[in-house]
C-alpha cells in the first residue's frame, strides 16, 4: 500500500479525469476541495472548456506540464487507457476514486513505477490526514 500521506504531501498538480463543471457532480466537489487545499487542479474532459477557473484538456497527453497525480472519475472500464496515458506522460501516481477498480491496470501502473490508490476518495483521505 502506498504511503498516502507522503503522496499527498509531495504532490502539487492533480489532473482530474472526468471533472465536470456541474456543481452537483462528485468530481466537481472533490476537485474544488483539493484546489482550496492548495493543489493545482487540471480538468481532463473533452466536453468542458474550463472548470474551476482552469483550462480543460481533452486528454492527459494534451496537458503541457508535469502531473503528479491522475485522479480518475471514470468508470472502471476506462482505466486501462488512462493508465497507459499516465505512463506516457510520466505521472507519479494513479488515483482511482471510490467505486473505480481495475486490478490489471493497477498492476501495469505499479510495474511502470507509478503509485496506485484504488477505490478511495482523495478528499476523504486528505481530510483524514489534516
Amino acid at each position: 500500500m502506498p504511503d498516502i500521506a507522503a503522496l499527498l504531501g509531495s504532490a502539487r498538480i492533480i489532473a482530474v479525469v472526468g471533472l465536470s463543471s456541474k456543481r452537483y457532480r462528485p468530481s466537481h466537489g472533490v476537485a474544488e476541495y483539493m484546489k482550496h487545499a492548495g493543489y493545482r487542479i487540471i480538468p481532463v474532459n473533452p466536453h468542458e472548456t474550463e472548470v474551476l477557473g482552469e483550462k480543460s484538456y481533452a486528454k492527459l497527453e494534451d496537458i503541457p506540464e508535469h502531473i503528479d497525480i491522475v485522479d480518475i472519475f471514470r468508470r472502471s472500464e476506462y482505466v486501462p487507457e488512462l493508465v497507459d496515458a499516465a505512463i506516457r506522460i510520466g505521472a507519479k501516481a494513479i488515483w482511482m476514486q471510490e467505486g473505480v477498480v481495475h486490478e490489471a491496470a493497477a498492476e501495469k501502473a505499479r510495474a511502470a513505477g507509478l503509485e496506485v490508490i484504488m477505490d478511495r476518495c482523495i478528499l476523504k483521505e486528505h481530510g483524514r490526514l489534516k
